[in-house]
């Protein structure tokens, strides 16, 4: 849902891509995405998968994984991966080495690894460098995404492991626009409720 909104300033634009990241736009008012960065894992021709990084929950990763606790980076909590399967929990590591190291660890692309959440979390920790659980991912079906960024939902900006591993991850919303070029910076400071400016 896109709320009324003064006209945003043109930005590039990037085609949705692996390891890219969605800027929700000031305009996108539906809540499950408001003010949202989302790390694009997959995008290919059946569609797009992605996890929320901006949104760590309370609850401690060991209140649903307790092996996992003392494994997890800091801040050790379980995020708020996206609407879809809620109840399920993905897994995201960064690989300690150039390469698939096995041992529940699967490289999807550019460092980062899927987390076999079944595996020894012992023997998972020595083959990431950081690591990090999600309830439920975000997910669009073809053409769906590039509609919502056509609509003015989205900018793409790219992004990296640092992002989706970030010891502040509640201020990435700020930080990521704040690190690009102008016009998107100066969105930075766009205000939470415009008719309290």
């Amino acid at each position: 849902m896109i709320s009324e909104h003064p006209e945003l300033p043109p930005v590039p634009r990037l085609p949705p891509g692996p390891h890219r990241l969605l800027i929700a736009t000031p305009a996108l008012a539906d809540p499950e995405f408001f003010r949202t960065v989302v790390f694009l894992i997959e995008h290919d021709e059946t569609g797009t998968v992605g996890v929320i990084i901006n949104r760590p929950s309370h609850a401690p990763v060991g209140q649903i994984l307790p092996d996992w606790q003392e494994v997890m980076s800091e801040p050790a909590v379980v995020f708020n991966g996206g609407p879809v399967q809620r109840d399920g929990a993905l897994g995201l590591g960064r690989l300690a080495g150039a390469t698939d190291a096995g041992n529940g660890l699967r490289a999807v692309s550019g460092g980062l690894a899927l987390v076999d959440l079944d595996a020894n979390p012992d023997e998972v920790a020595v083959g990431a460098a950081s690591l990090r659980v999600y309830a439920g991912h975000a997910g669009w079906g073809i053409g769906q995404l590039e509609a919502e960024i056509e609509e003015g939902s989205w900018f793409i900006v790219t992004g990296g492991l640092d992002d989706v591993f970030s010891e502040r991850p509640g201020t990435l919303w700020r930080s990521v626009l704040r690190r690009q070029p102008a016009p998107l910076s100066l969105l930075s400071t766009f205000p939470v409720d415009v008719g309290l400016n």
